[in-house]
């Protein structure tokens, strides 16, 4: 095809739509009132809207929730994983049979066709709002659907919150009934130990050494509580995902070289705490720094095993590949903290041989006050993580707000259709239409 063939003249164009003003005229005039009239038979929408706000706690299903988010592609943060939820079965199933009450189960929509063709959920970048526009056949049912899935979605994060929250203090709770018998055991060890060998008050020497060896006990003391707090954790994860009994050690990330070198890190600044704690108080400013670095590198793993996680796992939810992430985060800080115990208990045995100096009397006094101490420390530690949790709990509760709730539309003031929208469609479509007919006209008389 030459280029003079390729070429359009304009003007000749013009002229031909004008010629055939009447047919081109009236394709338009055709299409635009058949698409009001469409708009007119259309039944009518309204729109319900609600406004709520979650919350900056720690609940149970946010950790690693910033990662996987951000591997997906979802909204951050909470709000991602909050959107999700308002879409599942649990929440909506209760409005769909509600609202379809006139149609038998398998004529209503699925699930999925209904958080498309009724809802429209989005999060503010940058803010912890989502609002929640619910459509619905009369201004009634718009409200009741977004009343529904708001007040669904709240009974189903506390009911969340509280099974979480419920067995992490369930573990601890019975970590901790076996810590006090363990102390109660070591301290009436101690008691008849004094008793028999009428050791009362240790002798100078003794209480030198008990409070140089009290720098140990304590960093012991802290240990066991991280690893037995961890334990509780991964437990009480394990059992959400289904999964009694879990191994920990095939979840402790001992493969990454990351996490590798944070836990040794680790380890290397518990040792050096433990000197520390033995030249000054716990309000020294060298105790302090050791003890923020601390939490710092431990929460350097977390993140570190939470951004593992979620490059390695294709989740079936957003909830559900946080709790993975938690559960991995649990299983490796059980595991920091076993090799910091062995690492100060090996510290620990190269200061015990001086103690064989004392007498034998004074040594078993000083063995078992140094084991009633440790043990008393982490009873006492392990109760209050968990009347944490069960402030937790209660917090968990509050996390989420309505901060704007349901509107209820006017009758007079429908969301849909949008007749001028179609209207203009339907003029723009007859404009298409005329001016594929005058190219086809134009072509014939070329």
């Amino acid at each position: 095809m030459n280029r003079e063939e390729d070429t359009i003249d304009l003007g000749r164009l013009l002229s031909i739509i004008v010629a055939n003003k009447k047919v081109t005229g009236g394709i338009v005039v055709v299409c635009t009132v058949l698409a009001i009239v469409i708009s007119l038979l259309l039944p009518k929408t309204y729109t319900s809207s609600v406004m709520v706000q979650t919350g900056s706690s720690k609940s149970a299903i946010s950790s690693g929730a910033a990662a996987l988010a951000a591997m997906t592609g979802a909204a951050t943060g909470k709000a991602g994983e909050y959107i999700e939820i308002m879409k599942t079965r649990t929440v909506l199933e209760p409005i769909i049979a509600s609202v379809y009450d006139d149609m038998d189960a398998d004529e209503q929509p699925t699930v999925e066709n209904f958080a498309k063709s009724n809802l429209d959920i989005k999060n503010t970048k940058g803010t912890n709002l989502i609002q929640l526009d619910a459509k619905g056949r009369t201004p009634e049912e718009a409200h009741e659907i977004a009343q529904g899935v708001v007040d669904n979605f709240l009974k189903l994060m506390t009911d969340m919150n509280y099974q979480s929250q419920s067995l992490m203090v369930k573990f601890l709770n019975e970590r901790s009934d076996v810590a006090q018998k363990e102390a109660d055991e070591a301290a009436q060890k101690l008691e008849d130990y004094s008793k028999e060998h009428k050791v009362y008050v240790p002798d100078e020497q003794t209480k030198a050494m008990m409070e140089r060896m009290a720098a140990y006990d304590k960093t012991m003391g802290e240990l066991a509580v991280q690893r037995q707090s961890a334990g509780a954790r991964f437990a009480s994860v394990s059992s959400q995902l289904g999964e009694q009994n879990a191994n920990a050690v095939k979840y402790s990330m001992a493969d990454n070289d990351v996490v590798t070198a944070l836990r040794n890190k680790i380890v290397a600044k518990e040792v050096e705490l433990v000197k520390l704690r033995q030249l000054y108080t716990e309000e020294h400013p060298d105790v302090i720094n050791a003890k923020k670095e601390l939490q710092s590198m431990q929460q350097n793993v977390a993140d570190e095993v939470a951004a593992a996680v979620a490059a390695e796992i294709v989740p079936v939810s957003s909830t559900q590949g946080s709790l993975v992430a938690e559960r991995y985060q649990a299983a490796t800080a059980m595991a920091v903290a076993q090799a910091a115990e062995a690492a100060v208990r090996e510290q620990q045995s190269k200061v015990d041989s001086d103690m064989e100096k004392l007498a034998d009397d004074s040594l078993g006094y000083m063995k078992l006050a140094r084991d009633a101490e440790i043990k008393q420390q982490v009873h006492a530690e392990l109760v209050k993580q968990a009347e944490s949790a069960k402030i937790q709990q209660a917090v968990e509760s509050m996390d989420i707000q309505v901060v704007d709730p349901a509107s209820m539309p006017r009758e007079d003031k429908p969301s849909g259709p949008r007749k001028k929208l179609i209207a203009a469609i339907g003029f723009v479509i007859g404009c298409m239409i005329s001016l594929g007919y005058s190219l086809v006209l134009y072509k014939r008389e070329g």
